[in-house]
């Protein structure tokens, strides 16, 4: 090949799991042959394997490769997952859930919700998420395909999955090692980077085995080995509005109930998740070490299974934050190479998809335009920041009495967050930019789930007298409920479609 062609022509993923093989699947389905993709991960090196969750887009990422959604759920154990409750959130007792899809249908110029103030003001007592397709199915514990007819109730809500992450690893290991990937079983010793400019050049591997390649993606893990280890980009820390740090992880025994939805549990020093799939119930306790020990956030964690534990719980540490740059030079980085978040709205797998996502449309040359680069890490941060904010809402605005969460509802926000909720505040009135990840419905279900009330609904509410809103609320509440009656259990559905052949 000619210097003149800039072609990349080899790609090295450096780590496995599910981001590295995410990176490798997505890749070798867009190049199609075009370059060498090349795996390295080492078997002696264990994954983190506990983001078990994931929100919408992750469909279209798998539809992209053409994966087949039945086979798939059945292949990783996977149940579907309509929402997230949020269980003794606010304070001991309460609970609210955020629900996948539309919150309602706008009949009006006014947003529904605001018609939904309006009669919360005159005395109803009917919770906002009763208006939410995605949640009347999930207290019904049913579940369906979306209709596509956008008149139909039954269009609104959206859905996502819970898996086993080291089984969706494998299945796109599959799917990409067809294509011609090729997985390399070792460690990295040594990063051999150019002289004239710190590009990357190559990996030396144990036993002298030497890989170079033109661009190399990090998957490695919180350590960073080529972002931080080689090229020492640095990382900005958001503890101090994100405050835990470590969390364990146990999968239990299934109960008598298959939920399609995640929950969360506010503790006294952080949170609990269970996650339900077809064999078991995944579990873990995210939690702030300067407020509990190791040894009491296990017990909290094992008092609060649903069944028999499946082994000891295992210990994660961490920081909430980013790497300053996520592209740099020829390297970028992906999942927890790049940063972390912790999984309490399951952003995580997300993270993978959208930066791989926006890799593809700035896939550069041999060259790799530091352009491209710089573009590339503006949008990574926004994303970064603003899902950052929306988890800093969770802990900030609750009424929990215990240090942590006195805390967190003392602490300044970030200036974008603090703006959102004084307007929210002054009249109900949701502020996004359509580049976020989560949009009006998001805020709207956790804004009014945490109690932040509005001083006044929108003043058109009151001036456009011939909309009947409570009927129409009425008639909507009613059209949902006959609706999900209508669907199977959430069991049902997976027994009749996608039931994994172990179960």
């Amino acid at each position: 090949m000619s210097d003149t062609d800039r072609r990349v022509r080899s790609i090295v993923i450096v780590g496995g799991g599910s981001a590295g093989w995410m990176a490798a699947a997505a890749l070798a389905n867009s190049t199609r042959g075009g370059c060498r993709i090349d795996v390295i991960e080492s078997t002696a090196i264990g994954t983190v394997g506990v983001g078990e969750a994931t929100i919408p887009p992750i469909r279209h990422f798998n539809r992209q490769l053409g994966l087949d959604e039945n086979a798939f759920v059945a292949a990783t154990f996977g149940t579907f997952k309509l929402g997230i409750e949020f269980t003794d959130w606010i304070r001991p007792g309460h609970r609210y859930f955020h629900p996948f899809g539309r919150i309602g249908d706008d009949f009006d110029a006014v947003s529904l919700h605001q018609y939904w103030l309006r009669e919360r003001a005159r005395g109803s007592d009917v919770p906002l998420e009763d208006y939410a397709m995605a949640w009347v199915l999930a207290r019904a514990g049913r579940f369906g395909q979306p209709l596509a007819d956008p008149a139909m109730v039954l269009s609104s809500f959206d859905y996502a999955y819970h898996f086993d992450a080291s089984l969706y690893g494998r299945c796109l290991r599959d799917y990409a090692e067809k294509r011609g990937v090729r997985r390399i079983d070792r460690k990295v010793v040594d990063v051999k980077l150019r002289g004239e400019d710190g590009f990357i050049e190559a990996l030396l591997l144990e036993g002298g085995e030497r890989i170079p390649g033109d661009l190399f993606i990090d998957c490695s893990g919180f350590r960073g080995l080529l972002i931080e280890g080689a090229l020492q980009v640095g990382f900005e820390s958001w503890q101090q509005w994100l405050p835990c740090d470590r969390a364990l992880a146990v999968g239990c025994a299934l109960g008598a109930e298959l939920p399609p939805y995640t929950r969360a549990t506010a503790r006294p020093a952080g949170w609990q998740w269970r996650i339900p799939l077809q064999h078991r119930m995944g579990n873990g306790h995210v939690y702030c070490s300067e407020y509990m020990s190791d040894d009491e956030a296990s017990a909290i964690l094992l008092r609060n299974l649903v069944g028999e534990p499946l082994g000891e719980p295992r210990p994660l540490r961490f920081t909430a934050g980013m790497r300053r740059q996520i592209w740099w030079r020829n390297c970028v980085a992906l999942g927890l190479s790049a940063g972390f978040l912790e999984p309490l709205e399951s952003t995580s797998i997300h993270l993978v998809q959208s930066a791989l996502t926006r890799l593809l449309a700035m896939f550069p040359d041999r060259d790799c335009n530091p352009l491209l680069a710089q573009e590339f890490n503006r949008a990574s941060r926004f994303e970064f920041e603003r899902i950052r904010d929306f988890l800093i809402f969770h802990y900030h605005a609750q009424q929990r009495p215990e240090p942590l969460w006195r805390h967190a509802r003392s602490m300044p926000v970030p200036e974008a967050l603090q703006l959102k909720i004084d307007h929210f505040r002054n009249g109900g009135r949701i502020l996004f930019d359509s580049a976020e990840l989560f949009q009006k419905n998001n805020w709207l279900a956790v804004l009014v789930g945490q109690e932040v009330w509005p001083e006044h609904y929108h003043p058109l509410a009151d001036l456009r007298g011939r909309t009947d809103a409570a009927k129409i609320l009425a008639a909507m509440r009613q059209a949902m409920e006959q609706a999900a009656a209508s669907l199977p259990t959430h069991r049902q559905y997976i027994e009749r479609h996608c039931r994994a052949r172990e179960c």
